[in-house]
């Protein structure tokens, strides 16, 4: 009892970790912020008894976690106590002086080797100033293997294991890493009693979201291509591990401080990539994989050189020392295949990628179509609608039916069974209320394809009646249960929607509907809506069974504001798409092309300009030469008709003022007079040739 509360009472270990904010590092971080002290054993006797002592205040984390990030976000770290964004060698320094456990991940970035690199060959510079015992773990990468040579030549599946790793030989891009194993191998020998060193070599990692092989998932998910690359042949062994084995073994190493210095990270699976990738479009998306040389896997824009490499390893290893040495409670020890249903859950989980699921009722005409067309729209969901899926369905069955026609490997039974339900779906009506069991089932069918798993869906106007719900909805392993524990989760719609109108409104509405698009048979459709509403059990009671609350919306107006105002009470209600946003890619890419067209506009637009004013330039200088040879014409005019005008008066004077005037102006001249105006008019009056003295 006395060693349990000495283990209760002893001080939480403070561990480092680099770009604590990604993938690797931050669920390395997540495990051991979580582990208490005192509960670490793997006795479950001595876990039991220190249960006994351990009081409330006394369960302190047994990990104080701290480290750098690469990128300041405004995500919630709870899991680390200090992170530090781009600090100096001198403050990191200072840092990991102060912890006692330093780990350095560089299996997700070639970025991160370098600093390693400085990191181990510092501290062990500071060896003699260690206020305690450090110790440092390199999480690696199975990559430093890729190039070793098989042990038997003969079977090319016989394992490599941890002792073998003197013999290790690295892919070409991952040399570096295998410089600084060795590095930090041989700085661990100096003084293990103060600074031991381990090296943990990751298999490549997968779970809770994905990174390497978040391509195939995206892909699978997104459902764009009917088959999902596989790069190369596809029958390279891909090591693997889950990433929370990966933290329960680093925590391991930690507590264990096992004498190997040289760790395998790696679960018992040894699947081929042809396997994994199989297995992720299968659960996720179409289900088929196609063959492409591994060279156009570098044209992929959302995966890194690193992570390319990695798929095209080869190599078929067993983590000898951490199931000897170590009691590790295993998630997925079994590998990625048999666990692909968890991980896939973790995947859609971690990333958010939950279907939203929509049901859309209603009378006729009242507008259910067009609020589901919106709303995958905008979320991106799949359009149900029973007319579309049965007409699918049928296309589907004639193909098989073909196709067996011509084929001589056809299974007859098969042949037979799709026979049998492409005549009873061609043979039923189209009315909801004799639906058959084949309908029922086809729509069954529909919501649980992957499409509709991964994205979701608007059930347009289906089911009609309660017992198409119960039907639709219900789960054939618990058909005798209760409505709760019957009821189908993945099918579960999780928004259900009532429109509703006044008659008179859906009945103007239909009418004004352009041809082809009202409604056949309005009256009868409306009638039997109207009567299935009084029924005692409907269509509405059944979800609200399931504690799915209807939102009921009364439509009083087609205008465009009152249809835009509904939608936003809708979106308010559903809130956030979840599905994938646009990559980093992607938006760099969309950036590019909106600076693009927006210098090519600006640049057209002052061409443009340019062009308008230099005709209006010539147009200006146009009609200033015709204004201006317009007016030398106006001025000649005037000049000539001047001229014209003058004459007689210039005859006139010449010949009788004129003489006078000089003989006058000569007289004045000789004379001199004071005043020769007046001396000149009186000359004048007296010399006139006209007569004045009568």
């Amino acid at each position: 009892m006395a060693e349990a509360r000495r283990k209760v009472n002893q001080s939480p270990k403070r561990v480092f970790i680099n770009d604590v904010n990604l993938y690797a590092s931050k669920y390395i971080a997540k495990l051991l912020s979580e582990c208490v002290l005192g509960a670490l054993g793997d006795d479950e006797e001595e876990e039991e008894e220190e249960e006994e002592v351990m009081s409330e205040q006394s369960r302190a984390a047994a990990f104080q976690v701290v480290g750098t990030v690469s990128e300041q976000l405004n995500e919630d770290r709870k899991y680390v106590l200090e992170d530090y964004f781009h600090p100096d060698r001198e403050q990191l320094l200072g840092k990991l002086m102060e912890c006692d456990v330093v780990i350095y991940n560089i299996s997700q970035h070639a970025e991160q080797v370098e600093e390693a690199f400085w990191a181990v060959t510092a501290l062990h510079k500071e060896i003699d100033n260690f206020s305690g015992p450090k110790m440092f773990i390199l999480v690696s990468t199975v990559m430093t293997w890729a190039c070793s040579k098989p042990v038997d030549p003969d079977n090319l599946e016989f394992p490599f294991t941890d002792e073998m790793f003197w013999s290790r030989r690295a892919h070409p891009n991952f040399r570096k890493h295998i410089d600084l194993e060795k590095k930090v191998v041989k700085m661990g020998k100096t003084d293990r009693a103060k600074f031991c060193t381990y090296v943990v070599a990751s298999g490549l990692q997968y779970g809770m979201g994905e990174q390497v092989f978040h391509y195939f998932y995206k892909k699978s998910w997104l459902g764009q291509d009917d088959e999902i690359p596989v790069f190369g042949e596809g029958k390279n062994i891909i090591p693997t591990i889950h990433i929370n084995d990966l933290a329960r073994v680093v925590q391991n190493v930690i507590r264990h401080q096992p004498r190997p210095y040289y760790l395998l990270a790696v679960d018992s699976s040894n699947n081929t990539m042809e396997e994994i990738v199989k297995s992720v479009s299968s659960t996720l998306g179409p289900g088929q994989i196609q063959n492409k040389p591994f060279e156009e896997a570098f044209l992929i824009k959302d995966s890194s050189v690193m992570e390319i490499d990695s798929w095209g390893v080869n190599l078929c290893m067993e983590a000898v020392f951490i199931r000897n040495l170590f009691s590790i409670n295993w998630l997925c020890e079994s590998g990625l295949v048999t666990n692909i249903e968890l991980v896939v859950e973790e995947y859609r989980q971690t990333r958010g990628l939950l279907p939203i699921r929509l049901c859309v009722l209603g009378p006729p005409a009242v507008g259910k179509s067009t609020i589901s067309k919106q709303l995958c729209e905008h979320y991106k969901l799949h359009h149900i609608t029973l007319k579309d899926t049965i007409s699918e369905t049928i296309g589907l069955l004639e193909n098989v039916v073909k196709i067996a026609d011509i084929s001589a490997d056809a299974d007859a039974d098969s042949i037979a069974e799709a026979q049998e339900l492409l005549n009873s779906l061609k043979s039923s009506t189209a009315e909801n209320e004799d639906l058959s069991e084949n309908h029922l089932k086809v729509m069954k069918n529909k919501l649980k394809s992957n499409p509709c798993r991964n994205q979701g869906f608007v059930l347009d106007d289906f089911p009609e009646s309660y017992e198409q719900a119960k039907e639709l909805f219900g789960d054939e392993e618990h058909d005798g249960a209760s409505h709760n524990s019957s009821y189908n989760m993945s099918l579960n719609p999780e928004f259900v929607l009532c429109l509703d109108a006044s008659d008179s409104f859906l009945t103007e509405r239909a009418i004004n509907l352009p041809e082809g698009q009202a409604p056949e048979n309005f009256s009868e459709r409306l009638a039997r809506y109207r009567k299935s509403k009084r029924e005692e059990e409907v269509v509405v009671h059944y979800f609200v069974e399931q504690d799915i609350m209807p939102l009921c919306l009364e439509i009083t107006s087609s205008d465009e504001p009152d249809s835009s105002l509904l939608m936003r009470k809708v979106l308010n209600i559903v809130g956030q798409p979840r599905n994938y946003g646009p990559s980093i890619q992607e938006v760099e890419e969309e950036e590019r092309r909106k600076t693009e067209e927006r210098m090519r506009r600006e640049a057209q637009e002052r061409a443009e300009e340019e062009q308008r004013e230099a005709e209006e330039a010539r147009f200006r200088a146009a009609r200033w030469e015709e204004w201006t040879e317009r007016l030398e014409k106006e001025r000649k005019r005037e000049e000539e008709e001047l001229e014209a005008q003058s004459a007689p008066m210039r005859a006139y004077l010449m010949e009788h003022f004129m003489p006078t005037l000089v003989q006058g102006l000569t007289e004045c001249c000789r004379a001199k007079p004071q005043d020769p105006v007046d001396f000149l008019a009186e000359y004048l009056i007296k010399n006139s040739p006209l007569d004045y003295s009568d």
